[in-house]
């Protein structure tokens, strides 16, 4: 997938707190990225897909969106704690408004972030690769 997607919510964005993939399955870590983002906050699809679910999921809201074009099995981003301004398969397009940030259950404090998550397939994908890029070159050593 390309970077120079748009953000999630409007910028320039500040990372709260960074990837964290745990170690095994069901281990300890963080599996997404949450940007700061203030309650009644809009949020925006990342590129354009379907709406695969939108509702509340052990007490929050949360919308997730299979994206298009993004191999087998496809990516899914995930968004919450939000309200959901689309309904189950429905398009969207990349920077189209999906979602406000919801006020509670907060998440980050009372100032509030929106929690972005990235999957594939049961995998989870750190979702920054969307909007930075997700490929490193490692260029030779010289004198070496």
């Amino acid at each position: 997938m390309a970077a120079g997607r748009p953000w999630p919510v409007p910028g320039p964005p500040v990372v709260v707190r960074g990837w964290d993939p745990p170690a095994t399955p069901y281990g300890p870590g963080h599996r997404g990225v949450d940007l700061a983002a203030p309650p009644g906050g809009e949020i925006r699809a990342v590129a354009a897909g379907r709406v695969t679910f939108a509702g509340p999921v052990a007490g929050q809201g949360v919308l997730t969106i299979t994206l298009d074009g993004s191999g087998s099995p496809p990516l899914r981003t995930t968004y919450e704690p939000v309200h959901a301004l689309v309904h189950p398969g429905e398009r969207v397009s990349a920077g189209q408004r999906v979602a406000v940030l919801d006020a509670e259950p907060p998440h980050c404090g009372k100032e509030g972030c929106l929690h972005w998550g990235l999957k594939r397939g049961d995998a989870y994908v750190n979702p920054l690769a969307l909007v930075r890029g997700g490929h490193s070159r490692l260029l030779p050593v010289m004198g070496g």
